[in-house]
């Protein structure tokens, strides 16, 4: 096992020389700007010089000033940590705002990527049901989610399982045996405890790793002084505390975080004894013993309990001249449970000025249990709908009643360890050009069993399963003399252990093309696992090679625009579940996935109402073969693991961004997609995630006569997703869809101390120990719509027909939520 290492933080630098149109060095140029920190103002030298701090990755307005000399400006300077940049320009007599520069930062560098970057501070302000990081990539460009308790989402037409998810450069795993939101509690991230958060939907460098969607690249930030922050809600509460030492060699920041979901569930059509606890403890330290090496370690240890009750549900749907209804009485109860414990060690060693090696080392445990024996006795009929009646909204009429039995006792245990060694190179005296490369190795032992069944009566008659060998059963016409067996039943063991090697190596430059400002990406990545385990004999050992290109271009125009190209060969080696079929077993010569991926994006900046704007352009085209298909239930992922479809996702997202409000930002997204798959060359039908319309909004606001009291809107809308088929049945037979998903949530929060605005401290003395302080009312689902996440099918025993019944979603909720940090 190896460790992490980052360098101790140094505010970015913008550096030149200013001069005049005669060529000569301007001494007593004033640059300023004014940021976080109040205002920040430097002069040039007698050559002209100067050296100006920039806050990190606070977009700000830099002055040129000089008495024989119009006032100039840079708009949008921002940069991250360590970055530096070099601007030199000539001072005019004549008014002028300099023009537009691409400054080489870590914000360009993230732009010419094809990144979007996600503000912090809009992470821990944006109310959700869910609310953190993946609360805000829902509402981005190529992303979606139809279900507000769960963390998982959807990228241009894939599943939860094509995702990448990195902290400090560490890849980190969901849980295995989760099959509804409710039960994910907690995502693994700590939003207290992020400095940055990058997205890519597609088209991303052979630096991260093999998925077919995306990338979610996290950074969690090192301590620069002590603080203690509190956070408290009725959906639970947190604690987090920083500290750094004396000789700034050690940092550590550690979090505790608790949740209850029943506010929401209890919210639910279902009424249930539901008793969760979710909660975790993380922490992340560094160690910084010289200029050379620096070494950190991220540690997590999570516990979910999900303890769920059902009592009874009555669901009503239909249409107003013959409503129908779902009437459930529930006897029985469900007890998951979810342990994961998390270790990761990495070390960074500085070899020279322009080379660095980096050692990382992982290990990820994760116990989890799901057992159920829960019955559900059922009436599904016309509903009275006369008003003046005593029975109004009861069953009048059942067309079919009967009993559901579930029973499950499924156990998990895997053990993921990684190794990994990364280098960095940086090529030139001008370090135009950047080489880096890596080499990894994984063992992942899973030790699985699956034990459940589903049996089902109707009316007195037990229901086979649709399987042709069975004798026909024409009940309740014809006796029926076969076997009695369950309608669903799996039972598996499975001891499997996967051995992976993977590398990559890729080579950067930014340069100019003419007048014109280019960035080049060039990179190839290789991966080769092989299956083994019990009963596994003889699996094939499978190797894929996933070339991958970027291009992006800045013309020299008076517009400020951008254009990128990026795309390549993207596989997905089978992961565990992607292994096990509907029956669980386990089918060790699953080939990767394949996806042929291009994405052409424009970037344009621009100005409106005298504030800056930013709109993003991606038009992106996915050719799939070898494809996994799937069904989906909720989040429940059951892959068939044999590789027989071919598919295709083409779409077109666009994101505006910028300062709607002033001193606030806020963005609009609007995304068209299609995604359809052929099985078995039988033509092609909608897969699971086929996302037609989105559209997403965040609005932040104030009170301009109380600027302490601000708004948070997070408003989603996003067409239905088909809407699945019962057990067993034909999916091409079941081609209907959900209701549309709309959903606002909003946040009002008045702010007794801004902790971005240190220089208003407050005047009161009670306020005076408080670095932030804010008191807020949040409303889930504000104009409580009923969003529906899969159907349950109930089957009319006398014309056999199969009714897909909405599992609807949370309704209107409030909460009060206290953030405190001292």
């Amino acid at each position: 096992m190896f460790c992490t290492v980052a360098f101790a933080q140094k505010k970015p630098i913008l550096y030149g020389i200013m001069i005049d149109e005669t060529q000569k060095p301007i001494e007593g140029v004033s640059i300023y700007y004014d940021g976080p920190q109040g205002h920040v103002q430097t002069i040039t030298d007698k050559t002209g010089f100067y050296r100006l701090e920039i806050p990190i990755d606070v977009p700000v307005t830099v002055y040129f000033s000089h008495i024989s000399f119009a006032l100039s400006q840079i708009d949008g300077v921002q940069m991250g940590v360590n970055d530096s940049y070099e601007f030199n320009s000539v001072l005019l007599t004549g008014a002028r705002e300099l023009p537009d520069v691409f400054i080489s930062s870590k914000k360009g560098e993230k732009r010419v990527e094809g990144i979007t970057q996600i503000s912090p501070t809009a992470i821990r302000l944006i109310p959700g049901a869910n609310a953190g990081v993946e609360n805000i990539v829902k509402l981005l460009g190529g992303a979606s989610g139809n279900n507000e308790l769960s963390t998982g989402y959807n990228v241009r037409g894939g599943n939860y399982d094509e995702n990448l998810v990195y902290v400090n450069d560490i890849e980190i795993y969901r849980p295995f045996l989760i099959r509804s939101g409710q039960q994910e509690g907690l995502s693994f991230t700590n939003s207290n405890m992020i400095e940055n958060v990058d997205f890519s939907a597609g088209g991303f460098q052979a630096r991260f790793g093999d998925k077919l969607s995306s990338v979610l690249d996290i950074t969690y930030r090192k301590p620069v002084d002590y603080a203690a922050t509190i956070e408290a809600s009725f959906l639970g509460g947190s604690l987090t505390l920083e500290g750094i030492s004396k000789d700034k060699k050690w940092t550590g920041i550690i979090g505790a975080r608790y949740r209850d979901n029943s506010l929401l569930v209890n919210s639910q059509e279902t009424e249930t004894n539901f008793k969760p606890t979710f909660a975790d403890v993380q922490s992340y330290i560094t160690f910084t013993p010289n200029e050379k090496w620096e070494f950190t370690f991220l540690g997590n240890i999570s516990q979910n309990k999900y303890h769920y009750q059902p009592l009874t549900r009555q669901t009503n749907f239909g249409t107003i001249d013959a409503p129908l209804a779902l009437q459930i009485f529930y006897d029985g109860q469900e007890k998951d449970e979810y342990k994961t414990y998390f270790g990761a060690f990495t070390s960074r060693f500085q070899v020279s000025e322009n080379f660095a090696l980096k050692f990382i080392g992982s290990l990820y445990h994760t116990q989890e249990q799901e057992y159920f024996d829960i019955l559900a006795q059922y009436a599904l009929g016309e509903v009275d709908s006369n008003l003046g009646s005593e029975t109004f909204g009861d069953i009048q009429f059942a067309r079919g009643v009967g009993s559901q039995l579930n029973h499950a006792r499924n156990n998990l245990d895997g053990l993921i360890a990684n190794a990994e060694v990364k280098g960095y190179h940086d090529i030139g005296t001008e370090k135009k050009d950047k080489v880096e490369w890596g080499f990894k190795y994984t063992r992942e032992d899973i030790r699985d069993r699956l034990l459940e069944y589903e049996v089902i009566d109707s009316a007195g008659f037990s229901l086979n399963p649709p399987i042709i060998d069975l004798p026909v059963n024409d009940q309740p016409y014809t006796p029926y003399t076969g076997p009695l067996v369950p309608y669903q039943s799996v039972r598996a063991l499975n001891f499997v252990t996967i051995d992976r090697f993977s590398g990559y190596a890729q080579w950067s430059r930014r340069t100019k093309w003419g007048s014109n400002e280019i960035f080049l990406n060039a990179g190839v990545r290789a991966n080769q696992w092989q299956v083994s385990g019990d009963d596994i004999n003889g699996s094939k050992s499978q190797i894929v090679v996933s070339p991958r290109a970027q291009f992006s271009i800045k013309p020299k125009w008076d517009m400020n625009m951008l254009f990128r190209l990026s795309g390549g060969l993207y596989y997905q080696p089978p992961f565990y579940r992607e292994l096990r079929d509907s029956v669980g077993a386990v089918r060790p010569d699953v080939k990767a996935q394949r996806s042929i991926h291009v994405v052409a994006a424009n970037d344009y900046t621009f100005k409106l109402w005298e504030r800056p704007f930013n709109l993003v352009t991606e038009a992106y085209y996915k050719e799939m073969d070898d494809v996994n298909t799937y069904t989906l239930e909720n989040v429940r992922i059951r892959y068939r693991a044999n590789n027989d479809a071919v598919a295709y996702a083409y779409g077109l997202d666009m994101r505006l961004n910028g300062e709607f409000v002033p001193g606030t930002e806020s963005w609009v997204t609007i995304g068209y997609m299609k995604t359809e798959e052929n099985i078995n060359g039988r033509g092609y039908i909608a897969r699971p995630t086929d996302q037609r319309v989105k559209v997403a909004i965040l609005f932040q606001d104030y009170v301009p006569n109380i600027p302490s009291l601000k708004m948070y809107l997070n408003l989603v809308y996003n067409s239905g997703l088909p809407g699945g088929s019962p057990s067993y049945a034909d999916s091409y037979i079941y081609q209907s869809r959900l209701n549309d998903y709309r959903r606002a949530d909003a946040g009002f929060s008045y702010v007794f101390v801004d902790g971005a605005k240190p220089e208003t401290k407050p005047s009161a003395k009670w306020l005076q120990p408080f670095k932030e302080l804010a008191l807020g009312l949040e409303i889930f689902n504000l104009f409580d719509n009923q969003n529906s996440i899969t159907n349950t099918w109930v089957r009319d025993v006398y014309t056999k027909s199969q009714y897909g019944i909405p599992n609807y979603l949370t309704s209107r909720v409030f909460s009060l939520k206290l953030t405190a940090k001292i």
